[in-house]
């Protein structure tokens, strides 16, 4: 098993998932195979928020906890950056350099009156007539 350094820098990590798909046979998963994947996990994610905050599940249904969802998206992130070359670093830090120059703005609920701006108020989204 591939070796991760106490501190790893974010190019560590990239480094890491690049030597343990090696080690799994997964260095030649094709990128859309990737990121279906990270889907996958993304919902993974949303189904282990909804059992920590308390919202119904199904109880077949298994899932692991946040910290472990997140781990796995962050392993799907770096292993995406990689086949694509991608500094994942620099690539967060350019983008912080657009977002620092963006207003930001509270719109409160983003779905308060969504209904009433469908022109309907029945299921299936019929207008009145």
């Amino acid at each position: 098993m591939p070796n991760l350094n106490e501190n790893p820098t974010l190019a560590d990590y990239q480094a890491y998932v690049m030597r343990l798909e090696v080690e799994r046979g997964f260095e030649d998963q094709a990128i859309r195979d990737k990121c279906l994947l990270l889907g996958e996990e993304i919902g993974e994610l949303f189904k282990a928020v909804r059992k920590t905050e308390g919202l119904k599940v199904d109880v077949a249904s298994q899932c692991g906890t946040v910290s472990e969802e997140l781990a796995d998206i962050f392993i799907y992130v770096c292993a995406i950056a990689n086949r694509y070359g991608i500094d994942l670093e620099k690539a967060f830090r350019d983008k912080e350099v657009i977002n620092h120059q963006r207003s930001w703005i509270e719109q409160g609920d983003l779905f308060a009156g969504f209904e009433a701006q469908s022109g309907s108020d029945e299921p299936g989204g019929k207008p009145h007539e």
